[in-house]
């Protein structure tokens, strides 16, 4: 191989590695989210990388905003978090809590520098973040509350079932005290037809019976004496 087709095998190979959607590393494209929302980022990995570190990073990556190791699978920093799944050879970087500034491009890297490997295998993502939706007030096209039919169809309050419970009771209860008056008002009665009056007639016919022999009899006695004078 001459030197110059070993260059432009290097330089194939390096592009290789930075061009997005190579094989060993493939992550979603563009995510979308709104403000005070969240989205999440899944990259899916070659079983030969299983084991190596998972990092987020923003544009040319000079920091590493949050990284996985080898004992943490799941890494956060504040806003965002990481998380390795090597089950199922995925990794997932969420961000919550978006703000404008979220805006951007960013890239999900796995770290084989212990491979001997100088350059790391990345995916560049787009990041979109959308205003916050804002609440429409609907105005009412019906007119004024005095436009419109009646507010219900249930009748006035008085035609209304009412339960009679209450009020049976407190009749029951007003009639239970005024018996016993009501039944000496009628023993009373009876008394006064049946022994007091008849009483009191006879003591009045006794009276008048004993009075009128008496004034006969000194009406008898009156005339012989005239006629002796």
């Amino acid at each position: 191989m001459t030197p110059r087709k070993g260059a432009t095998w290097l330089l194939s190979a390096l592009f290789l590695l930075q061009v997005p959607g190579c094989l060993s590393l493939n992550c979603t494209r563009h995510v979308r989210g709104a403000v005070g929302g969240s989205l999440s980022v899944q990259c899916r990995y070659e079983k030969a990388y299983k084991e190596h570190s998972k990092y987020w990073c923003q544009g040319f990556c000079l920091r590493k905003i949050v990284e996985t190791t080898e004992s943490e699978r799941e890494v956060k920093d504040g806003r965002v978090s990481i998380r390795d799944h090597p089950a199922n050879l995925t990794f997932t970087v969420t961000l919550e809590r978006l703000t404008e500034g979220d805006e951007g491009r960013y890239k999900c890297g796995i770290d084989t520098s212990w491979r001997g490997k100088r350059i790391d295998l990345t995916f560049e993502v787009v990041v979109s973040v959308s205003p916050a939706p804002t609440l429409k007030i609907v105005t009412s096209t019906l007119g004024p509350p005095s436009t419109l039919g009646p507010p219900s169809t249930l009748g006035p309050p008085s035609s209304l079932p009412t339960t009679t419970g209450p009020s049976v009771t407190s009749q029951e209860t007003h009639d239970a005290s005024q018996h016993p008056r009501s039944l000496l008002s009628s023993v009373h009665f009876l008394l006064l037809v049946f022994l007091k009056v008849p009483l009191l007639l006879s003591m009045l016919s006794a009276v008048l019976w004993v009075n009128r022999p008496q004034r006969s009899s000194g009406g008898r006695q009156s005339q012989p004496c005239s006629e002796n004078q």
